[in-house]
This record gives structure tokens, sequence and C-alpha cells, in this order.
């Protein structure tokens, strides 16, 4: 039984890591990976390594929770004692997850629920879950979390350097990002949300190597005198790039309030395809 009786919920596209989940008490929700053949939950059944293993033989589908999970989980929340839901979810710019959540909040009546348009994805969407419930620790109140939540969306950025606009292309996820023609010319986007949600070109350079230093300058230029902040380096099937990213970025991880890593989600990967590093912060400011 939970004192404050408020619950965090977030969906497997908001890449909470395991451990923070638990830490925070942190509910998820897996989107399906569907493949001609199966379908999965991610990270309950498939890893993202599975996902990016089998990337040459097949790209699988990715689908919402259905309402029948959602109920179910809503529901599960309700007999450990909750009375109160913050459901912080990715960009409904990018996904139907947002509506489906709102759709299936609607229907119970034995909950309050308060769904957050994020406006963003994987840790971008994440930091604001760890932050809804860091607010819950310190005993806010429902509708104070709320506020303040949607006070910080526009201070959470995450940041991505792809290795191939085609998985992009293929899933239709390719939103503002012109590129084509970049594929041709060895161009690397720099990709971001937009204030909409949607995904846009924050830079474009030319190799790999170049725009994995040009991330790392976009976020460094950011956050070097921030003093509170949580920062992720997350990839898409390219630990060994991720780990050069972490040593030379080892002082603003020294300096950050949370810091987390790992592999973005399988539901993400296969619109991003494998060779993603990713690099996002979140700005507490003066709390």
């Amino acid at each position: 039984m939970n004192d404050n009786k408020i619950a965090v919920l977030t969906d497997s596209c908001s890449d909470v890591p395991q451990d923070l989940l638990e830490r925070f008490h942190i509910y998820q929700l897996a989107l399906g990976i569907n493949y001609k053949d199966k379908s999965y939950h991610d990270r309950i059944d498939i890893t993202p390594e599975e996902v990016y293993e089998n990337l040459q033989n097949e790209i699988p589908h990715t689908s919402l929770p259905t309402m029948g999970e959602i109920h179910e989980m809503l529901e599960k929340i309700v007999a450990d004692g909750y009375t109160q839901i913050i459901i912080p979810v990715i960009s409904s710019g990018l996904s139907g997850t947002y509506n489906a959540i709102k759709a299936a909040c609607e229907e119970c009546k034995n909950i309050k629920t308060a769904v957050i348009d994020t406006k963003n994805i994987a840790l971008g969407s994440g930091f604001l879950s760890i932050y809804a419930a860091q607010l819950v620790e310190k005993q806010l109140d429902f509708e104070e979390i709320i506020k303040k939540v949607e006070v910080k969306i526009e201070d959470s950025y995450i940041y991505y350097s792809i290795q191939t606009l085609h998985y992009l292309i293929k899933g239709g996820r390719l939103g503002r990002v012109e590129g084509i023609l970049g594929s041709i010319l060895q161009i690397k986007p720099i990709i971001a949300c937009d204030k909409d949600g949607i995904y846009y070109t924050v830079d474009k350079v030319r190799g790999r190597k170049q725009s994995i230093n040009k991330l790392m300058e976009i976020v460094q230029e950011k956050i070097k005198n921030k003093k509170n902040y949580y920062l992720t380096i997350c990839h898409g099937y390219a630990q060994e790039e991720a780990d050069k990213v972490k040593e030379k970025m080892k002082s603003y991880i020294d300096n950050a309030t949370i810091f987390m890593e790992g592999q973005i989600s399988p539901a993400l990967g296969v619109h991003t395809g494998p060779g993603l590093i990713g690099i996002g912060y979140f700005d507490l400011g003066d709390e």
C-alpha cells in the first residue's frame, strides 16, 4: 500500500532502465513487436539485441498495447492500492500510444488518471516518468505533480545520430527529416523531436565519426554550466561506439544527478535501424 496513493506508469518506448523502474516503482506497458509468424511484447519476451540481429531477415511491425492490456495494467495498479496514476507517454506525433492509453483511462472509472503527452521519444520521454516518480517520493499532490511535469516537457531533450535513414523511410517515420539524397552523400543527420513531438533534423554532418562528435558537442554545450540534470547515453546495437562516447563524456556523467545507459527499445529500433547513438539530458534547474 502506498501512503501517497499516486502511481507512475510509462510505456516501453520511453526506455526507463529496469533498475530505475524498480527503484522508483514505475509501472510499464509494453508495445508489440510483430513478425509474420509471431508477436512479442517489447522487452518482456524479446530483447533489443534479438530484434537488431534479425533485421536483415525481417523488419517487424510495431503495435500499441491493446485495450485489454491497458485495462489489465490499470486494474493491477488499483489492486496494488493506488488511487491516482500519472502516465507520461511517448509523443502522440510519433505513436498512437498516447491516444490508446487516454481512451482506456476514460473508460476506467475507479481510478483518477492523467495521461501526459511528453512530445518526445525514448528517454527524452522516460525522463519525465522518473521526474514524476521523484515528485511522488517528495509527497507532492497529484495536481501539483501534473503541473510540474507538464512545465518540464520543454526541459527534456534527446538527440540521435543514425547510421542510415533506410528504416525511418521504410517505417514512414521520417517526420521533418529530409534525407533521401543525404544517404547517397554519406550525410548523417542528427535528429531530435521538435515542439510538436515530430522528428526533425538538428544538423547534418558528413561521415559517421564527425556525426557522433557533433552529437556530443551539441549536448556538452547545453549542459556545461548546469549543475542539476539527468543524462543518458543510449544506443541501438552500437555498444562499442556508445562506450567511446561514455569515456569522452565522463566528467558530464560524473556531474549528472542520475545517469542512464542502455539499448533503446526494440519498438524504436525497428524504425531507426542498427547503429544509433543517442545522448539526452533533462534539466532539473534549481530543484
